[in-house]
């Protein structure tokens, strides 16, 4: 009976782990292994595993994107700008979201607003971007707009449990509290 379980079960769990992490691949948002942090002006090469100067031209525009969001996140905006910069096709869904987010973060948040609304024109069913979209709208005091944002990642969800729903329904009722 052991064996019979283990073999209908397995392919089974398999999938359940490979269908979760999809959008995070996707997508590289946060649940993905953090990089190492590298020293200014340089960027994490996942091919060579290693920091390596952002001049250099084996590292992927991937790359550089990725670890530019990372830089973001850390609170380095500036340093994930000057990333960003570098990119040799800097108009993506991924690229275009974490200017916003690097911009909005600095306090440019009409700016940043820009940055989102030209990511959603690529990738209209990007969560991240709408949730940062969303946010940015919080900001701004427009919780009508944040509101069809939060619709929209129900939508592309598919439910209300998702990170991008959870984290932006928070943003809308913190906001409703002050």
């Amino acid at each position: 009976m052991n064996s019979r379980f283990s073999i209908f079960t397995a392919p089974l769990i398999i999938a359940a782990a490979l269908l979760s992490g999809a959008q995070t691949w996707a997508h590289g948002d946060d649940d993905a292994p953090a990089k190492p942090q590298c020293p200014r002006d340089q960027v994490f090469d996942t091919k060579a595993h290693k920091c390596v100067k952002q001049t250099s031209k084996d590292v992927s525009d991937a790359d550089r994107t990725d670890y530019a969001y990372q830089l973001a996140k850390d609170g380095r905006y500036e340093e994930a700008l000057a990333l960003l910069d570098t990119l040799e096709q800097p108009n993506t869904a991924k690229a275009l979201n974490y200017r916003g987010y690097a911009t909005r973060k600095l306090g440019r948040t009409d700016e940043g607003i820009g940055y989102y609304l030209k990511s959603v024109n690529l990738d209209p069913r990007y969560a991240r971007v709408r949730e940062y979209l969303g946010e940015a709208y919080v900001i701004k005091g427009r919780l009508d707009l944040a509101q069809e944002q939060l619709q929209q990642i129900q939508s592309i969800c598919g439910n209300k449990t998702c990170e991008e729903y959870q984290d932006l329904a928070e943003a809308i009722n913190d906001s409703s509290k002050t």
